[in-house]
């Protein structure tokens, strides 16, 4: 049974079927999970929304009692104890891990203890695999004992890297959604503060108008807005924003509106000016990639499209002068 299933393993046209029905499966899944994926808008508006009475509450009990209250969320216990038991803390933490899970739309504790376990069975389970398929399956393969263990150990560091690619994809994600409605929402911000309301007011009008356009920009008006409210700096609110973010767009904002507050200087102008560079840098990003487009196209072109192209043109010539050939 073993041997009829490494021979299997090895046959060429096999693995082939395979891999074309996971592509096959790959592309059906792609396009029919957007049919049924619900609309969890509401769900995590209804979660950024409670931040700001678990902010009020960190800081009534901080100021009663001196005690530091966490608002960190509760991993799962397993999950908890394996990354306390093997300190992984300590072995696959980096020093910006949290800022990183933060910008990501991750805030609480759990996603960062289920980040680290994460890499770790990423790593654990890409090692058991590969070193199963070289020293079991593929036995015939004739190389030193040191390059099977270093391809092992690559799959293991591998493995460690797959978490953070998830999570440099989640970032990108987040940040394109929020450069997009920034420059709108901006303007949105511009007619509350003219229209005399306050900033806290602003920022929080701004974030149920914007919701539908850009949910993660609108739940970080709303941390702003309970930041706002609670913190004794208000500047401390304006440099959370901005790290967790992480645009340089928003950034400037924030130090605009940190020297508006600070100087006493009208914040509509501050906020037309930088709605109107927002604006520009969206555009000038939008010309950037148009601009791109045409070489991108040049390989695909080569590959696909002039091949077909070809045998088209030059098919019936060929098949008339293999005719008279013959």
């Amino acid at each position: 049974m073993f041997e009829y299933l490494v021979t299997k393993l090895h046959d060429v046209s096999l693995m082939v079927l395979l891999l074309a029905g996971v592509a096959v499966m790959a592309t059906a899944y792609s396009l029919l999970v957007p049919l049924f994926a619900g609309d969890d808008l509401g769900k995590r508006m209804k979660a950024v929304a409670s931040e700001r009475e678990r902010l009020r509450l960190r800081e009534r009990d901080r100021l009663n009692a001196g005690n530091k209250v966490s608002l960190r969320g509760t991993p799962k216990e397993f999950v908890a104890r394996v990354v306390e038991q093997l300190n992984l803390n300590k072995w696959l933490a980096q020093e910006e891990a949290r800022a990183k899970l933060r910008m990501a739309g991750y805030r609480t504790h759990a996603p960062y203890v289920t980040f680290l376990f994460a890499r770790l069975v990423a790593a654990v389970v890409l090692f058991v695999a590969v070193s199963f398929y070289i020293f079991v399956i593929f036995t015939s393969w004739n190389v030193a004992l040191w390059v099977k263990f270093g391809i092992c150990i690559g799959a293991a560091l591998v493995g460690l890297q797959i978490p953070m690619i998830f999570l440099h994809n989640s970032i990108s994600k987040r940040q394109l959604s929020i450069k997009r409605a920034f420059p709108d929402a901006l303007d949105l911000l511009l007619i509350c503060i003219e229209s005399g309301m306050s900033v806290e007011a602003g920022f929080r009008k701004v974030a149920d108008e914007i919701a539908g356009q850009s949910g993660p920009l609108s739940e970080e008006f709303i941390l702003t807005t309970a930041e706002l409210s609670y913190l004794q700096d208000r500047k401390m609110a304006y440099e959370n924003l901005a790290q967790r973010t992480g645009l340089e767009g928003v950034k400037s904002v924030c130090l605009a509106l940190q020297q508006a507050e600070r100087h006493g200087t009208p914040l509509g102008q501050a906020l037309r000016v930088m709605a109107q560079e927002n604006r520009d840098m969206r555009m000038a990003e939008a010309e950037k990639k148009a601009a791109a487009l045409p070489p991108k196209l040049t390989v695909p072109m080569i590959v696909f499209f002039l091949p077909v192209l070809f045998i088209v043109i030059m098919g019936p010539a060929g098949i008339n002068i293999a005719e008279k050939f013959k």
